[in-house]
């Protein structure tokens, strides 16, 4: 005799069914996300709803993945070999989008506070320092660390360097990532640099570098957060409860997080560092809503407009990408949520 009669099993199912239909519609099963991230602070929300399982509560399956550059990012969106990622604002994200890259921007990753010390300085190195670099005009004809040609790190220093005089034509440009700023402020390699936290702070901590220029890039949208656009089309309500779940977290973060030794503890397993250098650090921002600020997308596009790395004339249409609908519903759904 089988172990479960066609009885049990059909009872069985029926009380299932029953058990779906009593969750909210919004806590329904939806495709799984692949997301990928950077190992910096601010993707700190992404973090902690993963793993304080907000978008478990939401019931999206998410898994976060390590990632490349902004370039690399756009790709693997359009191509839809991922489903979602957050990048930075940059002269690769505005080109695909006036060739028509088919990705949905749904919301703002982070962006500068409107206060010092900065969550993304620009750095001298200890030795340097030593040799008499004190400003900015200082480094004119000396090796600079920026993380790219075309995203925000390249935007960033270009208006620190403004501040005494020079631009990144006048000094020598090298191209590397945040976390080999370190070696290269050691060997001499660098003279100066881009940096965000954590490592901006490991870097003062460890007495290879200090901040040079804090005040560059006040309210300056950091990046977005984006989706293959195929994606959303098919699955609008998985996005939504993807969205709803960064939201939760962010705001907690904003509103006092960073004190939740747990949160902290999340953030260091992610970023590779330890917890005590998260404690104090400087971190980005974001509006409650999640809302891009427009205006700063657009100084960001002249800039690379101006520098002559964009393929097109006039503005990208980005409004044409930007799913604001979405996000407002996000919104909406984290208000009836807990």
């Amino acid at each position: 005799m089988p172990l479960f009669s066609r009885r049990h099993l059909i009872a069985a199912a029926a009380a299932a069914s029953l058990a779906t239909a009593a969750l909210p519609s919004w806590a329904q099963d939806h495709p799984q996300i692949e997301f990928l991230y950077s190992p910096f602070a601010d993707y700190a929300p992404f973090f902690v709803a993963k793993d304080l399982g907000y978008f478990d509560d939401f019931g999206v399956d998410v898994t976060l993945s390590p990632k490349g550059g902004t370039a690399e990012t756009i790709q693997l969106l359009a191509s839809g070999n991922i489903e979602a990622g957050a990048a930075t604002w940059g002269a690769s994200l505005f080109n695909a989008l006036d060739r028509g890259a088919t990705v949905s921007i749904i919301a703002t990753l982070a962006r500068m506070p409107d206060t010092v010390p900065s969550p993304s300085p620009f750095m001298v190195s200890q030795t340097a320092w030593d040799e008499g670099v004190r400003s900015v005009a200082d480094l004119k004809g000396r090796r600079v660390g920026i993380p790219g040609p075309g995203g925000f790190g390249m935007y960033s220093v270009a208006k620190a360097l403004e501040k005494g005089g020079l631009t990144v034509d006048d000094v020598e440009a090298v191209f590397l990532p945040p976390p080999a700023t370190a070696p290269a402020f050691v060997n001499g390699a660098l003279d100066a640099g881009w940096s965000i936290e954590p490592f901006a702070h490991q870097l003062e901590k460890e007495g290879i570098g200090r901040r040079l220029v804090d005040d560059h890039t006040f309210g300056t949208e950091l990046g977005f957060i984006a989706f293959n656009q195929d994606f959303v089309d098919a699955h609008e309500d998985a996005v939504i409860a993807f969205m709803a779940g960064y939201l939760k977290a962010a705001r907690q973060l904003d509103n006092g997080g960073w004190e939740d030794d747990e949160i902290v503890a999340i953030v260091a397993n992610y970023t590779g560092t330890e917890p005590d250098i998260l404690h104090g650090i400087p971190y980005t921002i974001r509006p409650e809503d999640g809302a891009i600020d427009m205006t700063s997308v657009r100084a960001q596009e002249t800039f690379f407009r101006e520098r002559g790395s964009l393929a097109y004339e006039g503005e990208a249409n980005i409004e044409a990408v930007y799913r604001v609908d979405l996000l407002k519903q996000a919104n909406e759904l984290l208000k009836g949520t807990p």
